[in-house]
């Protein structure tokens, strides 16, 4: 496999479906050991891969082709490394869900069938797509007008306010973000921000969270312009598949008060792979994952 492979992660419940994109025939291959752990409600590796062991023996003997449609593959493991797994594409997933007779098979179904054709599918799709387009390239790095860029690539199509500042004030969990009134001047005061050290990078990127600019999408695009911001200045990135869900969310709501604890999360997961594009890929599965209720 090159390492130009397009591999992606994806969360149900807060558990991983690791998979790899296959260009000859378009589609995904999925790992099938993930989700036999997720339908089993299994986190023991060990024992999942025993099941499917078992289970594969079973179709084998019943004569069912499902066992002959998967296709081993390389994933990346824990450690970083990339092993041999079993997989299969959407079709095969949807047929080995229904080997598991039970609610949580079901409502992984309506969660898998469903993802990719999601808005928040649909718009990460558009970010696995800004890697490879020239306008990444063209994005006014650590300006309002950047992060305008990159929303309205992002969610054009999906949202009619797409790039379009807010011209209401919003709220979220009790925390009121910047007035809409004085926004356009808090923004105009974040862009003026240095931005020629780390600790000055993440003042800015928590600033513009503080002023969340957009009605939706603000985090998934502030993100992508942190990271652009870092690659300019410190040639480096975040590696977001090292921070972990609930320590991004709880440094994010207290770095509007202190910003210590998400500075060292940031700092701990930086890389100088800027142009590798599994990082990047990564980052926004991430970083999608990060906005799930």
């Amino acid at each position: 496999m090159s390492d130009n492979t397009k591999i992606s992660i994806r969360f149900f419940d807060d558990r991983q479906v690791r998979a790899v994109w296959d260009e000859q025939n378009a589609r995904w291959w999925f790992s099938v050991v993930d989700v036999v752990g997720i339908l089993n409600q299994e986190a023991d590796y060990t024992k999942v891969r025993n099941y499917w062991k078992y289970l594969k023996t079973k179709l084998k003997n019943e004569k069912n082709e499902l066992v002959s449609a998967t296709n081993q593959l390389k994933l990346p493991a824990p450690d970083g490394k990339k092993y041999l797994t079993d997989t299969l594409d959407s079709d095969g997933i949807i047929a080995l869900a229904k080997h598991f007779p039970n609610n949580r098979a079901m409502k992984f179904l309506d969660w898998f069938v469903y993802s990719d054709n999601s808005l928040d599918g649909q718009s990460k799709k558009k970010a696995y797509t800004l890697f490879e387009s020239t306008l990444i390239d063209e994005i006014e790095v650590g300006t309002v007008k950047g992060l305008q860029q990159i929303h309205a690539f992002l969610f054009g199509g999906l949202y009619d306010f797409a790039g379009q500042i807010r011209q209401k004030n919003i709220s979220k969990g009790g925390f009121q973000f910047a007035a809409a009134l004085y926004l356009d001047a808090t923004l105009k005061h974040i862009e003026a921000m240095p931005e020629n050290t780390f600790e000055e990078i993440v003042e800015k990127y928590v600033e513009m969270n503080v002023a969340h600019p957009f009605m939706e999408g603000n985090g998934r695009s502030a993100r992508i312009w942190l990271d652009l911001i870092l690659k300019k200045r410190l040639k480096k990135c975040v590696d977001w598949s090292k921070i972990g869900k609930t320590d991004y969310l709880n440094a994010m709501v207290k770095s509007t008060v202190n910003s210590s604890e998400l500075k060292i999360l940031l700092k701990n997961a930086l890389t100088d792979k800027i142009q590798n594009r599994e990082i990047y890929l990564k980052g926004i599965d991430y970083s999608y994952y990060y906005e799930e209720n």
